[in-house]
């Protein structure tokens, strides 16, 4: 079974009024104010998946910065996977600064079958992931409902590409350290947090940290599998494509041309991915 952990999908709406979003969310103005940058709708995901041969996609939502739209797009990644209950796995967004109405968002995604939180953009809603006050209710319900949080991920150093953003390795490691019981999945390698897994106090602090491969070809060359599966393991990557910005077939042919044992291989493709969910090989549910 292949997993792709890291899509976006956006409702039609969105993508016939592009200009519209733009001017409203700056979050997604960064993402997607160029024409270059493709909106794609659930649909035309599956139709994606049937071609490269993905079972099962997790649907992710954007950082954006105001509770309403929040709750728009979340509407439709609900939608989705009730119409693709064994095709797609959703996430939702939350703006945390909302407080109350954040939580009862989650609240309320979570009735609804979501999996996760996702993708946060700590930079963009501007979050401290250090004010306790802020991001331990949240941290509560996450796990009061074992959800999933997926985060953006930056590296420090290397060229500048629109979205980049800032959330690097120093802003997520005092996250993670003072909420061990969060299962995290830090997004593009996690900026490159698993070279620091040399550091033995890192190494023992993130057994519930995952780290997906999205937009890999952009960001590292492919000796990035080999290097992280030896540092935090192999039961630790998870395939992620980015989709749409990158077709997911080619993710799926640079991870089989690895020089990676099979079996880590096709836990990177699926296996961790179906652990992670709770999904079988019968059912994603």
């Amino acid at each position: 079974m292949i997993i792709d952990f890291h899509t976006h999908v956006f409702p039609p709406q969105i993508k016939k009024n592009r200009s519209k979003y733009i001017d409203s969310d700056p979050c997604f103005a960064i993402l997607y104010s160029s024409k270059d940058a493709r909106l794609t709708t659930a649909d035309e995901l599956i139709d994606s998946m049937d071609k490269a041969g993905v079972d099962i996609s997790v649907i992710l939502n954007i950082g954006w910065t105001t509770h309403d739209l929040c709750v728009e797009t979340n509407d439709y990644i609900l939608e989705s996977i009730a119409r693709y209950p064994d095709r797609l796995v959703g996430f939702c967004s939350v703006q945390p600064r909302s407080f109350q109405a954040a939580l009862d968002e989650l609240e309320r995604c979570a009735q609804g079958g979501i999996k996760g939180v996702g993708e946060l953009r700590p930079d963009l809603q501007l979050l401290d992931l250090g004010d306790e006050e802020l991001m331990t209710p949240f941290a509560d319900m996450l796990s009061k409902h074992n959800l999933i949080l997926l985060t953006h991920s930056s590296e420090p150093v290397g060229h500048i590409y629109s979205g980049k953003g800032s959330v690097t390795p120093e802003v997520l490691y005092p996250f993670i350290a003072v909420h061990p019981e969060l299962t995290i999945v830090c997004s593009h390698w996690g900026g490159g947090l698993p070279f620091y897994a040399l550091m033995p106090e890192v190494k023992k602090a993130i057994p519930n940290v995952y780290f997906d491969t999205a937009a890999s070809p952009f960001l590292y060359s492919p000796q990035i599998y080999e290097q992280v599966a030896t540092l935090v393991g192999g039961d630790k990557i998870l395939f992620g494509s980015d989709y749409p910005l990158l077709a997911q077939e080619r993710l799926i042919k640079e991870i089989e041309s690895s020089d990676l044992p099979g079996e880590t291989k096709t836990q990177i493709l699926g296996g961790n991915a179906q652990r992670l969910l709770g999904i079988t090989d019968k059912t994603n549910r």
